[in-house]
């Protein structure tokens, strides 16, 4: 009853006037602090302008594409081997940790690896993010959030534990860059890239500032990412007729024949080819459109835009030139799993075959 009650005041209910200010900070900053979901006036102005800034360099711009093409392809080929053996895979989960692998790196220029499932730490503290962000959009509609927060009780314990995690290993990540920093200028020259050592050369070195910019960041670029591609590939399950034709619209962008390998199809991905694929650029707006990542994001555009539509078509890019998709149980109606970024309730089972 009460997850049928969050899920329509969600995605039904408008944002009211009330949720900005003091209300809203109220209830995000123990988890977001003074990031720019969760703060107004000038605060946010000052993260709008940063993160715009840096989300629109070209060393970034670059920089990151090289990262989503990367993580696409240990994707692509995670998703072969379980295509090998005819084997369902929760595909929403493989999705949220390439968007955390990739975010990651293109923010601290480290290697979480969470795909491979090589760093404990890196999985520990995705699962801590997944459950604080639900924790805290819970606060919404329990107004004895407070009283729990204050006896360190019930989700508000679960939330705070949760927290603890994810500073512990942000903070970390962050003392290691600043290390970093400090060492030769040649070491420099090769890890200007990211963006958190950008900013450590501009001189913002605030600990606290640079946590809840990478939290709000982490948040953009993982959630509301992989649950958009997790919406896109269930849609296009469902009408497999349109999955053809975005999967023909790869191949004419690229020029590839019908038996290019993973790697040619992710070597021909150039910008000029993503510019052509205008049918894929709206499918996927047609997704966010039926099935909204982030229903809070009030009137303010997001400032990630591009940058998600980039690392978006250019995983689906690289997935459907490469294969097929069907849903492991085909008449499965999704749900939405109530959190801060609208996720499907229960994960996403596919089967994925070659393309001929």
């Amino acid at each position: 009853m009460l997850v049928n009650y969050l899920s329509y005041l969600i995605t039904e209910v408008p944002i009211p006037d009330l949720l900005q200010g003091w209300y809203h900070y109220g209830i995000l900053s123990d988890l977001l602090g003074d990031g720019i979901f969760a703060v107004d006036g000038e605060k946010w102005l000052h993260q709008k302008k940063v993160s715009s800034n840096e989300l629109t360099t070209k060393i970034v711009k670059d920089f990151s594409s090289t990262v989503f093409k990367t993580n696409a392809l240990k994707l692509a080929r995670i998703i072969s081997e379980a295509a090998t053996c005819n084997k369902a895979m929760e595909i929403q989960e493989l999705f949220m940790k390439a968007t955390l692998d990739s975010i990651v790196k293109i923010l601290l220029g480290i290697e979480l690896d969470t795909m491979d499932g090589t760093n404990e730490e890196g999985t520990r503290f995705a699962h801590a993010f997944d459950v604080a962000n639900e924790m805290t959009i819970y606060r919404y509609v329990d107004f004895s959030w407070k009283i729990k927060r204050f006896l360190n009780i019930g989700s508000e314990a679960l939330l705070r534990k949760n927290i603890k995690v994810i500073d512990q290993f942000v903070y970390n990540l962050i003392k290691i860059k600043i290390e970093t920093d400090n060492s030769s200028e040649d070491e420099l020259a090769l890890k200007k890239e990211d963006i958190i050592s950008r900013l450590l050369e501009s001189q913002e070195t605030d600990p606290k500032y640079l946590r809840d910019l990478i939290l709000c960041l982490i948040s953009a670029g993982k959630d509301t990412t992989a649950s958009t591609l997790t919406w896109f590939i269930y849609m296009l399950c469902k009408h497999p007729h349109i999955q053809e034709k975005v999967a023909q619209e790869v191949r004419e962008a690229t020029n590839l024949e019908d038996s290019s390998c993973i790697d040619e199809v992710a070597a021909s991905l150039t910008e000029e080819a993503l510019e052509k694929m205008q049918y894929l650029h709206a499918a996927l707006s047609e997704t966010l459109r039926l099935y909204p990542a982030v229903p809070l994001a009030g009137p303010r555009i997001c400032i990630g835009k591009d940058f998600a539509y980039r690392q978006t078509k250019l995983i689906c890019a690289v997935l459907l030139g490469c294969y097929k998709f069907k849903l492991s149980e085909e008449k499965k109606v999704a749900h939405y799993l109530t959190k801060i970024s609208l996720h499907i309730d229960g994960g996403l089972y596919v089967h994925a075959s070659p393309r001929p």
